[in-house]
């Protein structure tokens, strides 16, 4: 069906053309596009470098080695996982590359069983971020179609303030924020509170209230009505 999902490419990058041919083998066998590389310099050479996959790279090659092919893909902005592999490997060389954002370090010879696993459980957080990157993408969108006195009001409400403290601070009628809390929720396109607040965390909405004063202050800390109000009322 055209609507189905690519299947993920598995990129390697060996300077040893004996290991590639044997993890090709067993990685085409586990139901994987693969596609070879023997240098660092020849995989930077191909045009895209977020394709859906994984990238098996060796430490130690000549020319790039594996450590500053991982900094060049990252400060690129690529997102494809990387297990590496390696005969020399060592303890801070591993702890290098895992703090670089490396999902597994394997010493060569590495067993088939080992591999797959390794490439699986990779690919597999890797499709679990792109999917909370393009959700958050879309919650972004909706956030983007609301009016900037609809933000406000979603803001006070991600700061835990009643509809009355927003309507004082914005300096509106309760019915006016109440509409728009109504307006906000279809536009959000949630159907209760509890969800509109989820959303508002992933965005980073309210946090910055939240944590310069905690709690959200009580009713009677609200501005009195005799204080001006911050910006003028709607017409």
């Amino acid at each position: 069906m055209s609507g189905a999902s690519p299947t993920p490419t598995v990129f390697l990058v060996d300077d040893d053309t004996s290991v590639l041919k044997a993890l090709s083998r067993v990685l085409r066998a586990s139901g994987w596009n693969v596609e070879t590389f023997e240098s660092a310099e020849a995989f930077l050479a191909r045009s895209d470098h977020n394709a859906s996959g994984c990238v098996v790279l060796d430490v130690t090659m000549p020319g790039l080695d594996g450590l500053e092919l991982q900094r060049r893909l990252a400060a690129e902005g690529g997102v494809l996982p990387i297990v590496f592999i390696s005969g020399h490997g060592d303890i801070p060389t591993s702890v290098r590359a895992i703090k670089a954002g490396a999902t597994d370090f394997l010493t060569k010879p590495v067993a088939a069983e080992v591999l797959v696993t390794a490439v699986r459980a990779a690919m597999d957080e890797h499709e679990s971020v792109r999917k909370t990157l393009a959700d958050t993408a879309g919650l972004r969108q909706r956030l983007a179609r609301l009016t900037l006195r609809e933000r406000d009001v979603l803001a006070g409400l991600a700061a835990g303030k009643l509809n009355k403290q927003i309507a004082s601070d914005l300096g509106v009628v309760e019915q006016t924020v109440k509409f728009h809390r109504a307006r906000i929720m279809d536009r959000m396109q949630v159907k209760t509170s509890a969800e509109l607040m989820t959303i508002a965390g992933r965005l980073g909405i309210g946090a910055a209230s939240r944590s310069a004063g905690g709690a959200a202050p009580p009713p009677s800390a609200a501005p009195s009505a005799g204080k001006p109000a911050t910006r003028p009322p709607e017409p």
